[in-house]
């Protein structure tokens, strides 16, 4: 394989796609994995709280809650705080077993991983550390370990136009 600027500003070009690719792919999939498991965090905490009064302090919680809310029997403590903590629970459940049948942790540490070493490659290639040909496979390489993360199109490369990094 050459060491052709233009295939070396190509192959730039491409692993900066990847990237970008890569960068969409966590900006989407990050806040998900953050949101199910703070919500199956809080929902957990919550079903302890529901059932902690009656489970710890039996049959004088219920009897005290049921003065001061003025209440007819002991169960209309319980019952609902009970269901509460049914309810709460599900949710955890679901939103714990939502982010594991993703399998949302291991594909952001993967991309987080991938875009690293592409980095690597990429600043390697940059200042002549790094053959096209070494390159290549160590792109292929990486990019081999998310097959999760779509491919952007690279508009520059398809509209013929040579690479150049835009301002933020």
């Amino acid at each position: 394989m050459s060491d052709d600027p233009k295939v070396r500003a190509e192959l730039r070009a491409q692993i900066e796609t990847r990237r970008a690719g890569i960068a969409a792919f966590l900006h989407e999939v990050r806040p998900r994995r953050n949101r199910l498991t703070n919500i199956s965090i809080v929902s957990s905490a919550l079903a302890a709280v529901f059932v902690a009064g009656p489970a710890l302090a039996g049959q004088p919680f219920t009897d005290s809650v049921k003065r001061e809310l003025s209440l007819a029997s002991g169960a209309d403590v319980w019952r609902p705080l009970c269901l509460a903590a049914l309810i709460v629970s599900l949710v955890s459940v679901i939103s714990s077993n939502l982010s594991k049948s993703q399998d949302l942790a291991a594909r952001v540490t993967a991309a987080e991983v991938c875009s690293t070493e592409l980095e690597g490659v990429l600043t390697s290639l940059q200042f002549g550390r790094l053959s096209v040909k070494d390159a290549v496979e160590q792109y292929h390489h990486s990019v081999s370990k998310i097959p999760f993360v779509e491919e952007l199109p690279d508009t520059s490369r398809a509209l013929g136009e040579t690479w150049r990094r835009r301002p933020s």
